[in-house]
């Protein structure tokens, strides 16, 4: 198993291939960061280096910012073009808020860590069809 899951549930991660008529493109990075050193910013620089569309998003301390040549973004609101994935490095109680504004934005699916659980969150995400 590697090291993301869907909210919390222990199942294996699917790839980002998800169905045959679902692809996924653009990919929102909650919680990026700039240090080399962090997890979520090797994710960010990867997956942007796989050729998918990434934005950072939500990280207070880099918003209006940059990691490396991506912009960063305040909020999930405040991208400019639909997100197909939601990809959280944040902790577990920020995932309701997270969760909300991922079905906002309609994004089809949200990541979340290994140990990044939360019940509530994840019942909201599943009637939302956020994560099948």
């Amino acid at each position: 198993m590697d090291s993301h899951h869907f909210l919390g549930h222990n199942q294996p991660s699917p790839s980002l291939h998800l169905s045959p008529e679902f692809r996924v493109k653009t990919i929102a990075v909650v919680g990026a960061s700039d240090n080399p050193a962090r997890a979520s910013y090797g994710v960010t620089l990867f997956l942007r280096d796989r050729g998918y569309d990434v934005i950072p998003a939500k990280n207070p301390k880099l918003a209006g910012g940059m990691i490396d040549d991506l912009p960063v973004v305040a909020t999930l609101a405040a991208i400019d073009r639909p997100v197909d994935m939601v990809d959280v490095f944040r902790a577990s109680d920020a995932l309701p808020m997270i969760v909300d504004e991922a079905i906002t934005i309609k994004a089809k699916v949200l990541w979340t860590q290994l140990g990044v659980v939360h019940d509530e969150a994840a019942g909201r995400a599943h009637d939302a069809s956020l994560w099948s």
